[in-house]
C-alpha cells in the first residue's frame, strides 16, 4: 500500500506507520504530482491549496486522501466522489486557536483595541477609553456550532455572554438554517463559523446586515465569501452596524487598494487565526496515524467528509 506524505512530517509519522505501508516523502509540488500517480493514500497539503487540488487530480488510484484543512472549498469533491475516494479533513486540529481568535475579535471590538493601538502609534494618551462595551450579559449568535463554533460558545459563556448557535440539524436547542436570520436583531455579536459550502456563500447580505442591531459587530473566522462585500462596505460606511472583525476576506490576499482596508470600524487580520498556534503538525500527525491504523484495519475513521454536503 503506497502513501504519499509530507517530508516535514516524516519524523512524526515514519516510526509509527503500520506494516505494509510504503511511504514516499514529497518536498515539492512536482514530487507530489509524480508520486501520487501510484499512491493509494495521500496527504499532500500545500499552499496555496490549489496545489493540493492539482496533485489530487493526478491520483487516479487513490483510496483515501487526508488533509489538515477543515475548509474544503478548493478540493475536487466531485472527482473524489466519482472515484470512490475517502476524504478526511482536519476539523479540530486548529479549533482551539481559531476559537481563541474569534474571542479576541469580540474583545477587541468591545474595547476598540484597534483604536488603542492607533493612539499608541500616534504617541497619543486618550482621556477616555474608545471602547466601553462589557461582554457580560451581551448576546452572541454563532452561525456554525461545529468543533470551532462550540469552542467559541464555551469561551464566550465564561465571559457571561448568552450564546445561541446555528446548526443544520437544530440539535441541542440551536437554530436551524431557516430560522436565524429572523432573529438577527437580538444579538450583539454575529459570529460566522460555518463550513464553506454553496449554501453558505453570501449568507450575510444587505438584508441580514440591515436586520442587525446598529450596535452589533460582525465577526468572521470562516470564509470571506460568506459576506457580500458591497453590502458590508455600504453598512460600514453608513454606520448601520458597529463594525466588522474579518479574519478571512475575499479575495485573499486582499489587494492593497481594496476598499475594505480603509472601511470605517473594520478590523482585518489576514486569515491568521488558524496559524496562531504551535501544535498543528503534531495534532495532524496524531490524527493521521489514528486514521491510517483504522484504514488498514478496515475500521471507522475520524473526520470522514460527506462529499455531497462538502464537510
Amino acid at each position: 500500500m503506497k502513501a504519499v506524505l509530507p517530508a516535514l512530517a516524516r519524523p512524526l509519522l515514519e516510526p509509527q506507520l503500520p506494516a505494509g505501508v510504503e511511504p514516499a516523502w514529497f518536498t515539492s509540488p512536482a514530487d507530489a504530482n509524480a508520486m501520487i500517480a501510484y499512491a493509494d493514500i495521500a496527504w499532500v497539503d500545500m499552499q496555496p491549496t490549489a496545489l493540493t487540488a492539482q496533485a489530487i487530480r493526478h491520483g487516479e488510484r487513490l483510496k483515501w486522501v487526508s488533509t489538515i484543512y477543515a475548509g474544503l472549498d478548493a478540493f475536487p469533491l466531485d472527482l473524489l466522489k466519482a472515484r470512490g475516494t475517502i476524504l478526511t479533513n482536519g476539523v479540530g486540529i486548529n479549533a482551539l486557536a481559531v476559537a481563541e481568535y474569534a474571542v479576541m475579535g469580540v474583545l477587541a471590538a468591545a474595547k476598540r483595541f484597534d483604536e488603542v493601538i492607533r493612539a499608541r502609534d500616534r504617541h497619543d494618551w486618550p482621556n477616555d477609553s474608545p471602547g466601553k462595551v462589557e461582554l457580560f450579559e451581551t448576546e452572541a449568535l454563532v452561525v456554525g456550532m461545529g468543533a470551532i463554533g462550540t469552542l467559541i460558545g464555551e469561551r464566550l459563556a465564561a465571559f457571561g455572554v448568552a450564546v445561541t448557535g446555528v446548526t443544520r440539524s437544530g440539535r441541542d436547542g440551536t437554530l436551524t438554517p431557516d430560522r436565524w436570520q429572523a432573529r438577527l436583531g437580538e444579538f450583539d455579536w454575529v459570529i460566522l463559523a460555518a463550513p464553506s459550502t454553496d449554501a453558505t456563500k453570501a449568507m450575510i447580505g444587505a438584508a441580514e446586515l440591515a436586520a442587525m442591531k446598529p450596535s452589533a459587530w460582525l465577526i468572521n473566522i470562516a470564509r470571506g465569501d460568506m459576506i457580500e462585500e458591497a453590502a458590508l462596505l455600504d453598512a460600514l460606511h453608513g454606520r448601520r452596524i458597529a463594525g466588522a472583525f474579518l479574519d478571512p476576506t475575499h479575495p485573499e490576499p486582499l489587494p492593497p487598494d481594496h476598499p475594505l482596508w480603509d472601511a470605517p470600524n473594520c478590523m482585518i487580520t489576514m486569515h491568521l487565526s488558524g496559524r496562531s498556534q504551535t501544535k498543528m503538525f503534531p495534532r495532524a500527525a496524531a490524527l493521521f496515524l489514528r486514521n491510517i491504523a483504522a484504514f488498514v484495519a478496515g475500521e471507522p475513521m475520524e473526520n470522514v467528509v460527506d462529499l455531497d454536503a462538502g464537510y
